[in-house]
């Protein structure tokens, strides 16, 4: 069996409690060594094998998980954050869906929620945003011709890119013609939830400068949008005046 875990953003008390219990039982693990925080290999097992899948290919990490459930061991691929999210995984089932190898997914807290823990910030503000817009910069990874930066910007709501921090000057430019203006509110978040974590607010047309000043190349979230600044409504979830199934309206 295969356990494909989330490890959360990084702090190795991010991690759920079931992808926990999973890597302490695993025979094998097999990590993202330059993501995943090594302090989570703690807890294994004595005798478990750990391979770091950086310098490794599809067809190797396969041919590990096949090694090891031909020999009735039990495989944990522990990817960072939340493995939907950018994690290569369709890939990974699908071969072992040709080989007929079982396989379970267990979810792990996606780091563009702890980048928003990191800003002390909610993406969701009534009157100003009640959209996420999860992408990334097309790169050497292209994206699809509808979902190029400026198009997404277009929508003028709460933006959180991945694996676009090496290509700010590009995700400027790509912001601005879609619509945010040079002075927007952005925020550059570091290795969100890391020790050595970092946080740099900034604007859009200054993101790009941002990250140079602060030595920031990779591993890092860029965040844009109105949820940044300090203009909201108060919700109606909670407003005295507003009625719903659980309470009523007291003024």
């Amino acid at each position: 069996m295969v356990h494909f875990v989330g490890a959360g953003p990084g702090a190795a008390d991010l991690i759920t409690l079931r992808g926990a219990r999973l890597l302490s039982e695993a025979d094998v693990i097999i990590y993202a060594g330059s993501l995943v925080n090594p302090a989570l290999l703690e807890g294994r097992k004595e005798g478990c094998a750990v391979y770091d899948s950086a310098s490794m290919t599809l067809e190797e990490v396969i041919a590990v998980m096949e090694k090891a459930e031909a020999e009735g061991r039990t495989t944990v691929r522990l990817h960072t954050g939340d493995p939907s999210l950018y994690g290569a995984i369709r890939e990974q089932m699908d071969l072992l869906d040709e080989r007929g190898i079982g396989y379970d997914v267990t979810p792990g807290v996606s780091s563009f929620s702890g980048a928003a823990a990191a800003l002390e910030a909610e993406y969701t503000l009534p009157d100003v945003s009640q959209s996420v817009i999860i992408t990334r910069m097309a790169g050497r990874t292209p994206v699809p011709e509808g979902e190029a930066l400026s198009k997404m910007a277009s929508h003028g709501c709460t933006m959180v890119l991945f694996l676009s921090t090496g290509l700010l000057e590009e995700v400027e430019r790509e912001l601005m013609a879609g619509g945010y203006a040079p002075d927007a509110p952005a925020a550059i978040v570091y290795k969100a939830t890391w020790p050595d974590q970092k946080v740099c607010r900034c604007t859009v047309a200054t993101l790009a400068r941002t990250a140079r000043e602060h030595q920031i190349s990779k591993t890092a979230l860029i965040t844009v949008g109105g949820f940044l600044g300090d203009r909201y409504e108060r919700s109606k979830l909670y407003d005295p005046s507003f009625a719903h199934g659980y309470r009523e309206a007291s003024k």
